[in-house]
């Protein structure tokens, strides 16, 4: 019975869509429609329709966190010993984890390579970089901003704000 009521609904519809649908001559032929479909889906069993009802019974659905919505950002300190780790300092970053970078144990040559590298892959991810320090660099990914203030911007700042009124 509930397959020959779909049937019929579904030759309903493209007759309507066609433009060959049965026009209602009455409203109640409407309303007896309408009836008899809350009589085959009673109001207590859809939860749309029923606040109350939804409150009462308990939800299949399970909320997974999103990677990007958790909120904590990564920093790394990382002192590579040799050109070889620059690869895995990059995977890092493109993990959108930021990178600190000492390079206290490492020759001129091989903090130079290291940096040179290193500044080419965080343009590439258009991450940001920034000196911090002698030896000391950090890298960032493109969801993380430096904010660096120079010795000369707080000297003005300082001079700005300690005036006397």
């Amino acid at each position: 019975m509930r397959e020959d009521r779909k049937l019929s609904g579904l030759v309903n519809k493209i007759k309507t869509f066609v433009g060959l649908a049965p026009e209602f001559d009455d409203e109640e032929d409407v309303y007896e429609d309408l009836y008899a479909a809350e009589a085959e889906y009673p109001v207590e069993e859809n939860m749309a329709l029923d606040p109350v009802v939804n409150t009462r019974k308990k939800s299949n659905l399970k909320v997974l966190s999103h990677p990007s919505a958790a909120g904590s950002y990564e920093v790394m300190v990382i002192e590579p010993r040799s050109f070889e780790e620059s690869l895995e300092i990059v995977n890092n970053l493109r993990e959108k984890k930021s990178i600190i970078l000492n390079l206290h144990l490492l020759d001129a040559e091989q903090s130079q390579r290291i940096v040179d590298f290193l500044s080419g892959a965080t343009h590439a991810i258009d991450g940001h970089q920034q000196r911090i320090g002698e030896g000391v660099f950090i890298f960032t990914p493109n969801n993380v901003a430096i904010s660096a203030e120079t010795e000369k911007a707080r000297v003005i700042r300082d001079a700005f704000w300690n005036q006397p009124q």
